[in-house]
């Protein structure tokens, strides 16, 4: 039996601790973790100190609320490759292009230790970087489990970091395309408000007034139903966890389908439209496009998709009865 258990803490600083290292500190408060894997968290960028991630070296302040998920993966744990459906659009020695469809966990987790993306992968290939850990080899990038389209894979861990950092530098064009709810009346606009935890929901991520990371999204109108809907183009520039989602729910116009941050049953009923609902089968998200510096090839290399079938069908029942 696969031992993955899930990690959450939540916690201030007292006055004794004040000064500690980030790291040292979590080691101290949270027992039977290691200090690499702590350290490991803290670049994955899956602790923070009110509601920003900071450096393993960061000295803490007294109030500081330190707060995080570590997943935990016993050494005796491997990983079996399996049978798993995804499209390799591009292949070559260093890297793959995929696409992901909707309803697929990237890389196990608890609740999800089977059928991954990356069970997959191993089943096509033997060698994938290990830069993200040997439960995460290859993934560079991630998308949702519900969201489906381009995804960058790194055989190479040179190719990894170097991918890594053209993400981090925000040198990577993404596209996305999405159905919200909502009639918009403007062509174009930019979404620039700071995420991170939520206040209450720890499982869920928020527009956060203060703390938070920055995160900018912008965004263009393609088409409007008048049932209460719009097609957007979506280009995040930023790469915060579920930034899309929460920055057009924010707005007021959440993803079609998202069961955190959408309406729910209640949108569809006050509307009348729960003969529509029934299209529906997961957040119609959709990574459209993706443009890159190749870094062996030394050149920029680009790929898209069409809007996958689901999505399609929605948006003809919509259009033509809108």
């Amino acid at each position: 039996m696969e031992d993955i258990r899930k990690r959450e803490f939540s916690f201030i600083v007292s006055e004794r601790e004040i000064g500690l290292r980030l790291d040292i500190l979590i080691q101290r408060r949270v027992k039977d973790l290691t200090r690499n894997r702590i350290q490991a968290a803290i670049r994955e960028g899956k602790i923070f100190v009110n509601g920003r991630t900071q450096k393993q070296s960061y000295r803490v302040k007294g109030g500081d609320r330190i707060e995080g998920v570590i997943v935990e993966i016993s050494p005796s744990v491997e990983l079996i490759p399996e049978d798993v459906e995804f499209e390799i659009l591009y292949e070559d020695p260093y890297l793959l292009v995929i696409n992901k469809p909707a309803g697929i966990v990237i890389h196990p987790s608890p609740g999800h230790q089977r059928g991954t993306l990356v069970h997959g992968l191993l089943k096509h290939m033997n060698r994938l970087s290990q830069v993200g850990g040997r439960m995460r080899p290859g993934i560079v990038h991630r998308l949702d489990k519900d969201t489906s389209g381009l995804l960058l894979v790194a055989k190479d861990d040179k190719i990894h970091l170097s991918l890594s950092e053209q993400f981090k530098r925000g040198e990577i064009h993404k596209r996305y395309m999405c159905v919200v709810h909502g009639i918009i009346d403007h062509k174009k606009g930019k979404i620039e408000l700071s995420i991170g935890r939520h206040p209450k929901n720890r499982k869920k991520m928020a527009v956060l007034k203060e703390g938070g990371r920055s995160a900018v999204t912008e965004w263009e109108l393609i088409r409007r139903s008048a049932l209460g809907f719009s097609l957007l183009k979506v280009y995040p520039k930023t790469g915060r966890t579920h930034q899309i989602r929460v920055h057009l729910s924010h707005m007021g116009y959440p993803i079609v389908g998202d069961s955190i941050y959408g309406p729910g049953k209640r949108w569809w009923k006050r509307n009348n439209l729960e003969g529509l609902e029934g299209y529906v089968k997961r957040q119609l998200l959709h990574a459209q496009f993706i443009k890159f510096f190749h870094p062996h090839k030394k050149r920029f290399m680009e790929f898209s998709l069409p809007i996958p079938e689901d999505m399609n069908i929605f948006l003809n029942k919509i259009l033509d009865n809108g």
